[in-house]
C-alpha cells in the first residue's frame, strides 16, 4: 500500500495542467501555459529565495542597518553614549531609592515608630583574633 501512495504522489507532481487566462468580454485567450506541480513549487521557492536575498542585501549593503535595533551595527560613539546614559540612569535610580528610604525613615521617626534597619548590606569591621 505504501508503494501506491508514493506512486500516486509522484504522478500528481509530474502530471501536466493547463493555465489559461481569458479576456472576459471576448473570451479570447490572453495567456496559455502548461504547468506541473513541481514547476510551480520550484517557481515559488525561487521567488522566496530571491526576496530573502534582496532583503538581506538591502540590510547589509545600505545604511538601513543602522536603524535596525538589535542587529549590532552602529557607531562606536553612539554605543559609548548609550553606555554612559545607562550608567547615569542606574545611578539616578539608586539615588531615588535611597532618597525614598530616607524619607520613609524620617516619617517613621516623626510618627514615633521603631525604625527597622537592614543590616544585611553592612560590612562588619575586622576584629582582632583572641588568640593573638
Amino acid at each position: 500500500m505504501l508503494k501506491k501512495t508514493e506512486n500516486s504522489t509522484l504522478k500528481r507532481l509530474k502530471s501536466h495542467y493547463r493555465l489559461v487566462i481569458l479576456n472576459e468580454d471576448s473570451y479570447e485567450e490572453v495567456i496559455k501555459m502548461k504547468l506541473t506541480r513541481t514547476s510551480v513549487y520550484i517557481f515559488f521557492c525561487s521567488i522566496f529565495v530571491l526576496i530573502m536575498g534582496l532583503t538581506a542585501s538591502l540590510i547589509i549593503f545600505t545604511p538601513l542597518k543602522y536603524y535596525l535595533p538589535g542587529v549590532g551595527y552602529g557607531n562606536a560613539t553612539e554605543q559609548r553614549a548609550y553606555k554612559e546614559l545607562k550608567v547615569k540612569t542606574d545611578s539616578i535610580e539608586n539615588a531615588l531609592n535611597n532618597q525614598a528610604k530616607y524619607i520613609d525613615n524620617i516619617s517613621q521617626i516623626l510618627k514615633g515608630e521603631e525604625i527597622k534597619r537592614d543590616t544585611s548590606s553592612l560590612a562588619l569591621p575586622d576584629l582582632p583574633n583572641a588568640t593573638e
